[in-house]
């Protein structure tokens, strides 16, 4: 079984990160296109909507959140992200990994959150971005370019795990804070099970790479 779960897929390289933000994209921009009315139709199927999983079963929308985003500057900056850590990645793990890598965490993400959103009694809450699978990418650029220095802003020079346990840091605290609607805790998770896919998947730990073990 263990042989099973770490047999690696052959290596190509073959730009999953431009599809990946081209869908993106291409959903965003025709939602804007064609109106209020087929945004709100598009975002009922396809935001991860706890009501919608229990009442109707719509198991789908554990994927599909991912590909919604609800503001220009939501998808710009996920798939400014996306590009930017995406590819380094993604040549690294070659794009069958990469992809299986982004769906999983993000999918796992989504449904971490439709629990929490259950138990919390928050039925009708929209989840929507990519947020939790780009959180795991940039997860797995720091442990596989622990020295790679990352410019906050253009301006503030961080190295890689710095950057991304500072990241998570904030997200644990707005976490607890709970004062806005940003999907904080689906940002962790999506962190969360890129670290255990590391383990279970590559029998590697991320934090050794982080800080340089």
């Amino acid at each position: 079984m263990k042989n099973v779960i770490r047999k690696p897929f052959r290596y190509s390289n073959v730009g999953v990160v431009y599809w990946l933000i081209g869908i993106n994209v291409i959903i965003f921009a025709t939602m804007q296109i064609l109106g209020s009315g087929f945004s709100r139709y598009v975002s009922l199927y396809m935001a991860m909507i706890p009501a919608a999983v229990m009442n109707y079963k719509w198991i789908w929308t554990f994927i599909t959140y991912m590909f919604l985003h609800g503001s220009i500057t939501h998808i710009l900056f996920n798939m400014l992200g996306l590009f930017i850590f995406g590819i380094h990645v993604e040549r690294q793990m070659g794009s069958r990994e990469f992809l299986l890598y982004y769906l999983l965490t993000g999918t796992l993400a989504g449904f971490f959150s439709f629990i929490v959103y259950y138990l919390t009694g928050n039925y009708f809450i929209a989840l929507m971005g990519a947020s939790g699978a780009l959180f795991a990418v940039e997860l797995a650029y720091a442990v596989f370019f622990p020295d790679s220095i990352i410019y906050i802003w253009g301006i503030l020079p961080l190295r890689a795990p710095i950057m991304v346990l500072g990241f998570t840091a904030l997200e644990l605290f707005f976490a607890i804070r709970g004062r806005d609607n940003v999907a904080h805790l689906t940002h962790l998770a999506g962190f969360g099970f890129g670290w255990i896919y590391f383990l279970i998947r590559f029998g590697m730990n991320p934090w050794r790479r982080l800080i340089g073990r």
